[in-house]
């Protein structure tokens, strides 16, 4: 399992380059073993291109290497907490995709003023705290901005996105759906104020999307 872990996580960062989520070497994707207590994680500061499966890191839920290789991410401390304190989470996504940052970068939450929003994040995507890179604050800061939230995603202020899933892809999607909104909503405020979505609505919107929406025999 921990060999498909692997795979899956690796393959998981090509998306984050298809969709212009990140620059260089910045952002990471991991995966947690469901039920169990390693997860799988980038490597520090190693080309996208040149990533494996093999060079992927396992680590336990505090954050340290269980085989000798590699250096994990800068922000493996992160990860592990949240993975200790959120046991629902499989997946956790880190990324500085403009749009998103940008909001970060004012501290500002996205307001939910589309469908998509209110589908996918069940309202705004909400800003956390301010935290220093490389110990578990930025984790912290994670888990207490979204505990009883129902978005995916968090706009860590002067940083960047972190999302979320009960597996690797459906953080990757939070991912890509939080720079989606973000540059929509962004795009709107240039011609106007947006117009809000009712909460009754955002709440049916959700539950549909939840529960209702796809092929329900494959998810």
């Amino acid at each position: 399992m921990i060999e498909q872990l692997r795979r899956t996580v690796c393959d998981l960062h090509a998306e984050l380059v298809r969709n212009n989520l990140v620059a260089w070497t910045a952002g990471n994707v991991s995966g947690r073993l469901p039920g169990g207590d390693l997860f799988v994680i980038k490597p520090s500061g190693v080309s996208y291109d040149d990533l494996t499966p093999e060079s992927m890191v396992v680590c336990d839920l505090d954050g340290k290497p269980v085989e000798e290789g590699l250096a994990p991410s800068s922000d493996t401390a992160a990860h592990a907490y949240v993975y200790r304190h959120m046991p629902e989470v499989n997946g956790v996504v880190h990324t500085h995709s403009t749009y998103a940052s940008a909001w970060a970068a004012r501290g500002e939450a996205i307001p939910c003023v589309l469908t998509a929003m209110a589908d996918e994040f069940g309202g705004e995507i909400p800003v956390g705290p301010f935290a220093l890179i490389g110990g578990d604050d930025i984790g912290r800061g994670v888990v207490e901005t979204l505990a009883g939230h129902r978005s995916p995603a968090v706009l860590m202020r002067n940083h960047g996105v972190f999302s979320i899933g009960a597996s690797p892809k459906a953080a990757v999607k939070a991912a890509v759906m939080c720079e989606d909104v973000a540059r929509t909503v962004h795009v709107a405020r240039q011609l106007g104020e947006p117009v809000p979505i009712a909460q009754a609505d955002v709440d049916s919107l959700y539950d549909r999307y939840q529960n209702v929406y796809g092929q329900r025999s494959s998810r």
